[in-house]
């Protein structure tokens, strides 16, 4: 048995293009979230899952520096990357999460790997995005390899490859899907890192906890963004992207 974390990351993103590399008090963002994943203690593995593109040989050479495994794949089909990184590694247990989320609690993460276990059995998938109930940049899926593998063989719909798991939890008849939410509900927090808005509120997030708490958690935010309730208006406007579910 062997979880794996796999952190999608390439530097052509489209609203703001090399937001993972982005330095932040000096330091890419991208290695912050790095540094709080390792914090997982029910993972095995951490690994990152960049692209083929040229670009991206920047999140290599990070992840050289960081003593972090890195593999290469498809830009666009994101399942097919993840497939390759999950076989590569032997991965029985995968755990997605994107780039662009640093403040990522790692006590959200190991909950979610923990719940994926809990009886009455195993589970095919289990995430807190099914029913948004956290803060956006809390995000986390956890699946087995073997509905990983599935999707990979069947999926067709370019947003089940571009998206990673839609074929799964789309497919709840035919997979085991667990949704963990929280109360309250959060989710009107945006700390996810897509528009140059996003980047500066997480900037200062980051900027005044890091310094005094580099450990903090998802409630140290919270406390922080009360102090500062003007801070939410930076980004308040931005539009989380939703995934369409085609009509069958």
């Amino acid at each position: 048995m062997s979880t794996v974390i796999i952190v999608q990351a390439r530097m052509t993103s489209t609203r703001l293009p090399g937001k993972v590399l982005k330095t932040i008090a000096g330091r890419p963002m991208l290695s912050y979230q790095l540094e709080r994943l390792r914090q997982v203690q029910n993972a095995d593995q951490l690994v990152i899952a960049t692209t083929t593109n040229k670009a991206d040989e920047a999140i290599v050479a990070l992840c050289v520096a960081e003593g972090v495994a890195c593999t290469r794949g498809s830009e666009h089909d994101v399942l097919s990357r993840y497939h390759e990184a999950a076989t590569r590694f032997r991965a029985t247990t995968v755990v997605r999460v994107t780039s662009d989320c640093p403040l990522l609690d790692p006590g959200i993460v190991d909950a979610a790997i923990t719940s994926f276990f809990e009886p009455p059995g195993y589970y095919d998938y289990a995430s807190n995005m099914i029913e948004p109930t956290y803060p956006y940049g809390m995000s986390v899926e956890v699946m087995s390899a073997h509905a990983l593998h599935e999707a990979h063989l069947e999926a067709t719909d370019p947003q089940e490859r571009e998206h990673v798991t839609p074929f799964i939890y789309w497919r709840s008849d035919r997979f085991r899907v667990k949704s963990l939410t929280m109360q309250p509900n959060l989710s009107n927090h945006r700390w996810t890192v897509d528009t140059p808005e996003d980047f500066l509120l997480v900037s200062r997030i980051l900027d005044k906890l890091y310094p005094v708490k580099p450990h903090f958690v998802m409630s140290d935010v919270l406390e922080l963004l009360a102090g500062h309730p003007d801070w939410a208006s930076i980004n308040r406007h931005v539009k989380q992207h939703c995934i369409t579910q085609p009509t069958k």
